[in-house]
């Protein structure tokens, strides 16, 4: 059976990664930092019928996500989508523009931009090899109109959404596809969301990803509602 990796899975878009692409066939391979999530997620998974393990790791720790990875590829047999989507945890996204500092400009570029490639250079030689394999990206929508509150987060996401553009162009013709998805609408369930917002269901979202896969027709693709 084909197998996604899900690097951050969260309670959220993470689950419904896993439970959208599960429903086509696939494993699901989840990392994250907590134990405690990841036999949730896992077994939240197994109760809906998909084959899904954890494997523990944070993004900033290159070597040990690049471990986890390849635990996850020995364990069902290689990694055949790759979803990647992190963020610093708290509020350190929403820095204003006139605020950014080296210091807190840092930890978005480590988790956003140096966990992407590492984790990408994990799976991506053994997709190239194979001539076939899809690569998913998760950044806010900041990262493609810029927002001046979220400017970070912005500026993290775009330096990833132009090397994930740039990717894609570059793998075409060896079979591996690579897209990019922002999203500028808030998750159903996401904690502190304004009382006037109008959110989306993570199964609603999670589909967009199935999509891009399947049809491979664009690079990129951003979530407004």
């Amino acid at each position: 059976m084909p197998t996604i990796a899900l690097v951050a899975a969260g309670r959220r878009l993470g689950l419904s990664l896993g439970r959208v692409f599960g429903r086509q066939g696939f494993d699901v391979a989840l990392i994250a930092r907590s134990e405690q999530r990841l036999g949730e997620l896992a077994a939240t998974l197994a109760d809906e019928g998909v084959q899904a393990a954890g494997f523990a790791a944070d993004v900033t720790d290159r070597a040990e996500l690049t471990a986890a990875l390849d635990r996850a590829a020995a364990r069902f047999g290689g990694i055949d989508v790759l979803h990647y989507s992190s963020v610093p945890a708290g509020d350190a996204w929403m820095t204003g523009v006139l605020d950014v500092t080296v210091e807190n400009l840092r930890p978005q570029v480590e988790s956003t931009c140096y966990g992407a490639v590492s984790a990408t250079r994990a799976v991506l030689p053994a997709m190239v090899s194979a001539g076939s394999g899809t690569v998913l990206y998760t950044t806010g929508a900041s990262s493609v109109t810029p927002t001046p509150w979220a400017a970070t987060s912005g500026a993290a996401g775009a330096a990833l959404r132009n090397w994930a553009l740039t990717l894609n162009g570059t793998l075409a013709d060896k079979g591996v596809y690579v897209g990019h998805v922002a999203i500028g609408a808030w998750i159903a369930g996401t904690p502190g969301m304004p009382a006037d917002a109008s959110p989306m269901e993570p199964d609603a979202i999670a589909q967009v990803y199935w999509d891009l896969h399947a049809t491979r027709d664009r690079a990129e693709r951003v979530i407004t509602n």
